[in-house]
């Protein structure tokens, strides 16, 4: 006996339908009404402070920003709790790389939250997990060898589960490879990779991790060095590195990129030796003018395993058939939820088909509007205040003042004040760093520059 299939009636349900259109037309005609930066409301102000002191004493310290969204927003703008409205350049450290608010987003949300359950797990699944598996490994495919990917929460897990499926592989090999200035995730074994002594305070000191140089484009010797040092690690330890794992773009390392040919030797080299190459894209996934930084660089036939997070809104490892692991050794109760599942094939669907990628994508023209505009600063009004501006894609940086950290955390504090939101990176020297949303028209760019030129100004003339 065939029996009718309720969850296929739900989801072709015209009532259904017709209801969720109206609902994400409702929403997207109030964020509309959302355009530019604007100062908090005084009524709101006693409620907006009650609110901060409420998360400080939960959290046991204050937030970075004084900021709780309201749950509004259009485009790049997005709307607080006490009223205001500031430009999000930094999009929850690369989440939301389509902004706010935006209509498809809203739609697949809506579409999410039908299901019967929030969560999926490796578990039980419903078909939007293995549509967002089968389209990332379609997807990856194009350009590499990756075969399989498995779902999971958050970059930190999908990094984790990238080391392990390395070491199970290349066992008893325990050392990792990895760049100055990395950064891979705060988990305890995440925090070992990342280069950072401010975030693993009071953490003990495995061991495990072996580094080269990242590299220089101010040194003529980079490339050289860097690979030197690869080989010595290698040869001071035979047969006991499991895997060199890289971001093909530095992220909290400071926002700067390689060329193909500073790759190629050391993705060779660890190939002959049975090395694991892991390519950590957990922030250049979608971002550096290519659906993969992988494909940016033309390096994914050398790849065994891939990282992304963030810009799918869950997280996923990549990797070769080779490297797919025997059962039991990564798993999970939660794989991701069945909202953000279809946000992120969403978000991934606008992207590639909407002409965002390529050397005439819409991504590519945000880029190169936006580092116009900070040399156009640094040569104009904030003469040599700006200095450095560059990156990939979205993924832009710029060295402001001094480049200390002291005045750009001053800075950080006075762009949000003045309407701009964005954040840090790098150590020497410290920089600001813009992940700019794939919606960014060249009016809210010249926004970004006003908030800009007047914040530059203030803090150095004190």
């Amino acid at each position: 006996m065939t029996h009718d299939r309720t969850g296929q009636k739900i989801k072709s349900d015209a009532k259904v339908q017709k209801l969720l259109d109206e609902v994400a037309q409702t929403i997207t005609a109030h964020n509309q009404k959302i355009t530019g930066p604007r100062e908090a409301s005084p009524e709101y102000k006693m409620e907006y402070e009650d609110l901060l002191k409420r998360v400080e004493r939960f959290r046991g310290r204050p937030l970075f920003y004084p900021y709780i969204g309201s749950g509004a927003g259009q485009g790049p703008y997005v709307e607080l709790e006490d009223g205001s409205v500031k430009l999000d350049l930094i999009n929850g450290i690369g989440i939301h790389i389509m902004g706010h608010g935006h209509p498809r987003l809203v739609r697949a949300c809506l579409s999410g939250a039908m299901s019967d359950i929030v969560m999926q797990g490796h578990l039980q699944i419903n078909q939007d997990y293995l549509k967002m598996g089968e389209k990332l490994v379609t997807l990856a495919g194009k350009k590499s060898k990756l075969k399989h990917a498995w779902l999971s929460t958050c970059g930190t897990i999908a990094n984790e589960n990238a080391l392990k499926l390395a070491r199970q592989k290349t066992t008893p090999a325990r050392m990792i490879i990895s760049m100055k200035n990395a950064f891979a995730g705060r988990s305890t074994m995440m925090a070992e990779i990342t280069d950072n002594p401010e975030y693993k305070q009071g953490l003990p000191e495995y061991n495990e991790v072996l580094r080269i140089p990242y590299y220089d484009a101010k040194d003529p010797r980079s490339k050289e060095t860097s690979f030197t040092k690869l080989k010595e690690h290698v040869a001071k330890n035979e047969k006991n590195i499991a895997a060199f794992a890289f971001e093909p773009m530095l992220g909290e390392g400071g926002y700067y990129y390689a060329p193909r040919e500073f790759f190629i030797p050391m993705l060779e080299f660890c190939k002959e030796k049975g090395i694991a190459v892991w390519a950590d894209e957990v922030q250049t996934f979608c971002r550096t003018g290519e659906l993969f930084a992988f494909e940016t660089l033309d390096i994914g036939n050398y790849l065994d395993l891939c990282t992304i997070a963030k810009t799918a809104q869950s997280a996923a490892t990549l990797y070769t058939a080779e490297y797919n692991p025997k059962p039991g050794l990564i798993a999970g109760t939660f794989a991701s939820s069945t909202v953000s599942l279809q946000a992120g094939m969403a978000i991934i669907d606008e992207l590639v088909e909407g002409n965002y990628f390529g050397k005439n994508g819409k991504i590519q023209k945000i880029h190169t509007s936006f580092v116009k505009m900070l040399n156009e600063l640094n040569e104009t009004t904030c003469k040599g205040l700006l200095q450095d501006a560059g990156g990939l894609g979205l993924m832009i940086a710029v060295t402001p003042l001094d480049g200390s950290k002291e005045k750009v955390m001053e800075l950080l504090k006075i762009l949000f004040k003045n309407g701009l939101m964005v954040f840090n990176c790098g150590k020497g020297p410290h920089r600001l760093r813009f992940l700019i949303p794939a919606i960014m028209q060249e009016n809210d760019i010249q926004v970004a520059r006003h908030i800009l030129e007047k914040s530059i100004l203030e803090v150095a003339g004190k």
